[in-house]
């Protein structure tokens, strides 16, 4: 049997714990030091869209007749396609400034009267037409569209181990030719993805236990409006969970990628990760949803259209949404009225 020379230091146990994880942490500095030069090095500053009725030089987001963009207010249109149609079944318009960490998140009646019909029609000509007609619409830029498919709103909210929500109404809805049984009562309860996408989803109910007085199917007692403002809470509370654990970063990113369809470039995203990292929704966060009236009658569509009210719909543009330095008018916007 070989011996160990007597010359040769012993390690004791405490030691070789001690060097494991002095080793361990330059590595993990390593790493933080390799990811921080990548992202610097990735990250792109997204570019801004120029004014909707007023043309500006390509690649110019300049001003023209007084509008001027401010210079850390970027604007989405977010879009939740139907799941058994080909329309568009929630559209959200945000802006987001960068600089003063706020957000102001619009929900757009998927109902909205414009001149060809019903707003969420033209999503069947595709996403950038659905974009370009509701930045006509308000008279505000949009920057980047999201196209937000359902089955990846399931698996973030999985990845974030759920979250608690408060249902706010009864929902009761079963429809066997999609798989589809959804069942909650009000109050606050813990969702997971699945239970996430049936809660946005709901707008009816099959039991006949309905709330609004003239429909006793629907599930809130203003319609379609009252779902706009759940999905609204929904997304603040699943970016509220994902922003409160930023070690997944990457991950979301995965998912985004995977799941969303967005003209946004892979280094805009990275850009936008560190602003949004120190978000503080308690202070900076505001959503409403568009209002106007739910029984305009439409020739040719053969059912009832929501239009805009123009008054109130400006202010809110100008509350919430407007990426310019000074507030928009009428003349600026171009909501479609019938009369």
């Amino acid at each position: 049997m070989a011996q160990v020379p007597k010359n040769r230091r012993q390690v004791s146990p405490l030691r070789r714990i001690g060097l494991f994880c002095y080793g361990l942490l330059v590595v993990l500095s390593l790493v933080v030091i390799v990811l921080f030069c990548a992202y610097h090095f990735l990250s792109k500053e997204p570019e801004m869209a120029g004014p909707v009725h007023t043309p500006t030089a390509p690649g110019v987001s300049g001003s023209s007749d007084g509008l001027e963009r401010k210079e850390h207010a970027y604007t989405f249109l977010l879009v939740a396609k139907d799941q058994v149609g080909v329309n568009a079944d929630t559209m959200i318009v945000c802006t987001y400034d960068t600089e003063a960490q706020t957000v102001g998140m619009v929900s757009v009646p998927r109902d909205t009267l414009v001149e060809s019909g019903k707003l969420n029609s033209v999503y069947q000509k595709g996403i950038e037409t659905l974009r370009d007609t509701i930045s006509d619409m308000l008279g505000v830029p949009i920057d980047f569209y999201v196209g937000i498919n359902m089955e990846g709103l399931k698996v973030l909210v999985d990845e974030l181990g759920g979250i608690e929500f408060d249902v706010p109404v009864h929902m009761s809805y079963d429809d066997p030719t999609q798989d589809l049984y959804i069942h909650y009562e009000p109050g606050l309860q813990h969702l997971d993805g699945q239970d996430v996408v049936n809660v946005a989803r709901c707008r009816k109910n099959s039991d006949g236990e309905g709330t609004y007085p003239h429909n006793i199917y629907d599930a809130y007692p203003d319609a379609d409006i009252g779902r706009t403002r759940t999905q609204q809470k929904l997304i603040s509370a699943i970016v509220q969970k994902a922003l409160s654990n930023p070690q997944k970063t990457n991950r979301y990113i995965e998912i985004f990628l995977e799941y969303v369809n967005t003209d946004l470039e892979f280094g805009e995203m990275l850009w936008f990760a560190e602003p949004a990292l120190s978000f503080d929704f308690s202070t900076g966060f505001a959503s409403t949803t568009l209002t106007g009236n739910g029984n305009t009658y439409y020739p040719g569509w053969g059912e009832y259209c929501y239009q805009l009210y123009p008054e109130e719909t400006l202010e809110t543009v100008n509350t919430l949404l407007n990426p310019y330095t000074r507030d928009l008018t009428l003349a600026d916007m171009n909501v479609f009225q019938y009369s």
